[in-house]
């Protein structure tokens, strides 16, 4: 038998042996474990599948023991991934740390960052926003303000970000400042980290039309951070930014994997609320072949993803891939919630009240959120320039005279 063999044995074993049957079923609304200093549970499992991965070093485990990892290697963490697929393991934390920030430390880090930053993430001791987009840089991200001025021993902070996810619940956010005003824009970029507890920092949520949002905004006033705590060199920031944006798009491309709060059942649902296939009049026979393209889409996307993982992991430049993968995800999200809309008809269209039932409620909400998905993350059009660029290699345009 083969290594692999051995460790897909071993991985098997241990997840049947370790993962409670509660933790294998789809995750309900509100029923993540983002981690952090106020870590909080729904219930014993849900505590014990969280401990046990913990223990286990699979919060990361492609990443060396050294910093908390599993000290896998790229053929086991693929293996691993496969293994939760096959019985269906709810992700036991979600950590932005860990999918973006991570890789970016363990590539231009100090050991020192590592030490002290990576370990955290990899123990649900830290839960991590991201600071970004502006309201003036959103997808021009290079024409951002946000000042951090040297002061000798630390940086004087000041600005804002916005549509800043989770920030009114994370314990430390890395953010790109501009740290030289004078030079080309991409070049006095930095990327820091900060602890949200600081002085001079005040978050304020923002509403969505969905009724359930996120997002919010966060303001810098005169806030201290050591010098420590920048992250690769002074003014080398939108280097890093593009690696840590080549993960996060690759981390939006693989949240249907996880049956997270915005997957509903497509074809359950259209077994409940269309008539059966022998009494559908002609327009509920065209729906439900909607619903079934729409089903064979995601099931190829889903194992699309597991091919290009291997594929990601032995190429070096992989943003094209990527934004692949973020553009289809988010746009197929948005057109599978507009054939549930048709195939629900008005019981979609509930917002509160007991004549609708829970489902029916997440229903009308998640589809509204489904365009911000096409938004967050690089917005589709973002998307469709990078693989112009990068896979299809197509020359830029030249702007008219």
């Amino acid at each position: 038998m083969s290594t692999i063999d051995e460790f897909r044995k071993e991985a098997r074993a241990w997840l049947e042996a370790n993962c409670p049957p509660a933790m294998r079923t789809p995750t309900p609304d509100g029923a993540l474990i983002f981690g952090g200093r106020k870590l909080s549970f729904q219930s014993d499992d849900q505590r014990l599948w969280f401990e046990r991965m913990r223990d286990k070093g699979w919060f990361a485990p492609d990443w060396p023991a050294e910093y908390g990892g599993g000290g896998l290697t790229a053929e086991q963490t693929a293996v691993l991934e496969a293994e939760m697929r096959r019985i269906h393991c709810r992700p036991a934390q979600i950590n932005l740390g860990i999918w973006m920030l991570g890789p970016v430390i363990l590539e231009f880090g100090t050991e020192e960052q590592k030490q002290a930053l990576l370990k955290p993430m990899t123990r649900g001791e830290i839960r991590w926003c991201q600071g970004f987009s502006e309201p003036n840089a959103g997808s021009d991200l290079a024409s951002l303000k946000m000042s951090a001025v040297d002061q000798g021993d630390h940086f004087l902070v000041n600005g804002t970000k916005i549509w800043t996810s989770y920030g009114d619940k994370s314990d430390w956010m890395y953010a790109l400042v501009r740290t030289d005003p004078a030079a080309p824009r991409h070049r006095g970029i930095s990327l820091i980290v900060l602890d949200m507890q600081s002085p001079g920092i005040t978050v304020t949520p923002i509403d969505l039309i969905s009724g359930k949002s996120s997002f919010c905004q966060v303001f810098f006033d005169n806030v201290k951070v050591p010098k420590g705590q920048l992250i690769g060199p002074l003014h080398g920031g939108w280097t890093l930014a593009k690696a840590l944006l080549q993960h996060e798009r690759r981390a939006m491309s693989k949240f249907g994997e996880f049956s997270l709060p915005t997957h509903f059942d497509l074809m359950s649902l259209a077994e409940r609320y269309l008539p059966a296939a022998e009494a559908s009049a002609p327009a509920d026979m065209a729906l439900r072949a909607r619903a079934v393209a729409m089903s064979m889409e995601e099931h190829s996307y889903t194992l699309t993803v597991q091919r290009m993982g291997d594929e990601m992991r032995a190429r070096h430049n992989v943003s094209g891939l990527m934004s692949i993968m973020k553009l289809v995800h988010s746009e197929q999200e948005k057109d599978k919630f507009e054939i549930l809309l048709d195939l629900m008809g008005h019981r979609a269209l509930g917002w509160e009240g007991d004549e609708f039932d829970d489902q029916e409620l997440a229903l009308g909400k998640a589809w509204l959120g489904s365009f911000a998905q096409t938004i967050a993350g690089g917005s589709s059009e973002v998307q469709l320039n990078v693989i112009a660029k990068r896979v299809l290699e197509l020359p830029e345009g030249k702007e008219s005279k």
